[in-house]
C-alpha cells in the first residue's frame, strides 16, 4: 500500500514538473524592431492664408521596448514601450523646435512611455499567420503626467513577427500640455491623435 502511494506521489510530481516546463515554454517575449516601427502624432491646425484645415504630423522611429506574456497570455510586469520625443520631426522645423522647447519640454522629459496593462482580442499562443482586432489598455506617461489610455487597432501575424497598428486620442489638458501658439497658425484643435505602428519579433 505504501509503495502504491509512493508511486502515485512520484507520478503526480512528474506531471507537475512537465506542466511547469510546458508553461515556461509557452510564454512569449516580443521585442520591438525600431527600424520597422514608427510613432506619429496628428493635430489639426488652421494656417493663415489657407481656406481649409491641415494636419500637422510628426513622426519618429526611435521606439524601444518589450512586451512579455505568461503562459496564459497575460501581460507580465516590466512590459513597456518607450518613444524618444526629442526625435519627433514634422515638415516644419520651427514647429518641431517649439514643441520640444515649450509643449513637451523634452530637455526635462525626453521620453513618452506606455505601460500596457491588458491586451484584449490577441489570440494566445500567438499564431504564425492571420489578423486580429485588438484593444490595449495601458498607462501612458507624457511630460511626467501618467494617465490611463485605450488603444484600438489590429495585429497581423507573420511567422515569429507581429505587426501591431494601434491608435488613441486625447486632449492637451489631459496630460497638462499647453496648446501651441505658433506664427502663421490661426488655430489648433484641442485633440492629439497618436498612431503607433510596431513590428515586434519573438525573442529566441
Amino acid at each position: 500500500m505504501q509503495r502504491k502511494a509512493a508511486r502515485w506521489i512520484q507520478a503526480l510530481i512528474a506531471l507537475l514538473v512537465v506542466a511547469s516546463l510546458s508553461s515556461v515554454a509557452e510564454a512569449a517575449t516580443l521585442e520591438i524592431v525600431p527600424s520597422a516601427s514608427e510613432a506619429r502624432y496628428r493635430v489639426r491646425e488652421q494656417l493663415a492664408g489657407y481656406n481649409f484645415p491641415n494636419d500637422a504630423v510628426g513622426t519618429t522611429r526611435s521606439i524601444s521596448g518589450t512586451i512579455t506574456f505568461d503562459a496564459q497570455g497575460r501581460l507580465v510586469a516590466g512590459s513597456k514601450v518607450t518613444v524618444d520625443l526629442r526625435t519627433l520631426m514634422s515638415d516644419e522645423a520651427k514647429r518641431d523646435n517649439y514643441l520640444r522647447a515649450n509643449t513637451l519640454t523634452t530637455a526635462s522629459f525626453p521620453y513618452a512611455e506606455l505601460v500596457p496593462r491588458e491586451v484584449r482580442g490577441l489570440p494566445f499562443p500567438l499564431p504564425a499567420s492571420g489578423h486580429a482586432s485588438v484593444k490595449i489598455l495601458g498607462d501612458l506617461t507624457v511630460r511626467g503626467v501618467t494617465r490611463p489610455t485605450t488603444w484600438d487597432g489590429t495585429a497581423e501575424f507573420q511567422g515569429r513577427a507581429v505587426r501591431l497598428q494601434v491608435r488613441t486620442a486625447f486632449k492637451f489638458g489631459d496630460f497638462e500640455l499647453t496648446q501651441p501658439r505658433i506664427f502663421r497658425v490661426l488655430s489648433i484643435e484641442d485633440l492629439i491623435r497618436l498612431e503607433v505602428d510596431l513590428t515586434l519579433r519573438q525573442a529566441s
